[in-house]
């Protein structure tokens, strides 16, 4: 039987809400181990002059303990 562990990670790009996620996913495995998925909690994109300048998502993590 695994056990699993959750935790929220915050990440921004300038690019897409997508390259934010992988941002916090490489990341967050420089010091979590066993990452087994993601979920994407919440987005959100700040905008300046109109248009959009960062995308961040807020995500749980899931990590399989040893």
């Amino acid at each position: 039987m695994a056990v699993l562990k959750v935790i929220e990670v915050l990440a921004n790009s300038e690019k897409s809400w997508e390259d934010a996620t992988r941002k916090a996913v490489k990341e967050a495995s420089k010091t979590v181990k066993n990452i087994k998925s993601v979920y994407i909690k919440d987005q959100s994109a700040i905008v300046k002059d109109n248009d959009v300048t960062e995308f961040r998502v807020n995500l749980k993590l899931t990590f399989e303990v040893k």
